[in-house]
């Protein structure tokens, strides 16, 4: 009986102390600190929430034969830790299609030469799982353009020329602008 005891107890330490390294690192000090970018003009308001990973001389795009971390063709979401998610106050239009108002998981597909930036129904969960692509509300296709100069951390933001407004993504040497009205 008391070897039983000592085993559970162990197990028990052995739990509280795997669950904290993990608080610790997603929550208290995670590798890829959260960030949340926000566009307010007149009566819209548009918000991203995400995590912000670091390049680390690591391979960013490419195949996952050539061991990239975010290897072409595979779902993405567009950031770390957590999946990444949009909100408008309004109704939008997002890359040419109407969007409701609301807060929607946002997530890409990567390819060479475009991405496919998808917006689904479910928000607020883990980022390592893929999304029910039954509860995807649209998917668009966008051109990806090559950068000069590289990007090291994971960068969402918003850009407004004249009367429009992008929501633009960057790392290493690939940019993606989404046009949003």
């Amino acid at each position: 009986m008391k070897n039983s005891k000592k085993v559970g107890l162990s197990i028990l330490v052995l739990i509280v102390l795997i669950a904290s390294y993990m608080i610790y690192g997603v929550f208290l000090n995670p590798k890829s600190p959260r960030d949340t970018v926000s566009f307010n003009k007149d009566e819209l308001a548009l918000e991203v929430d995400y995590s912000r990973p670091y390049k680390k001389d690591r391979l960013i795009f490419g195949s996952k034969e050539d061991g990239a971390l975010v290897p072409y063709s595979a779902y993405w979401r567009l950031g770390a830790n957590f999946a990444t998610t949009f909100e408008t106050n309004q109704e939008i239009s997002f890359a040419g299609r109407p969007l409701q108002s609301g807060k929607y998981r946002v997530y890409a597909v990567p390819e060479e030469d475009h991405w496919l930036i998808s917006l689904n129904s479910e928000f607020g969960s883990f980022g390592y799982t893929e999304p029910d692509y039954e509860e995807d509300i649209m998917s668009v296709n966008i051109a990806s353009a090559k950068l000069m100069n590289p990007v090291e951390q994971f960068t969402i933001d918003f850009v407004e020329t004249n009367d429009s407004i992008s929501l633009r993504f960057r790392w290493d040497t690939t940019a993606v602008s989404l046009p949003i009205n």
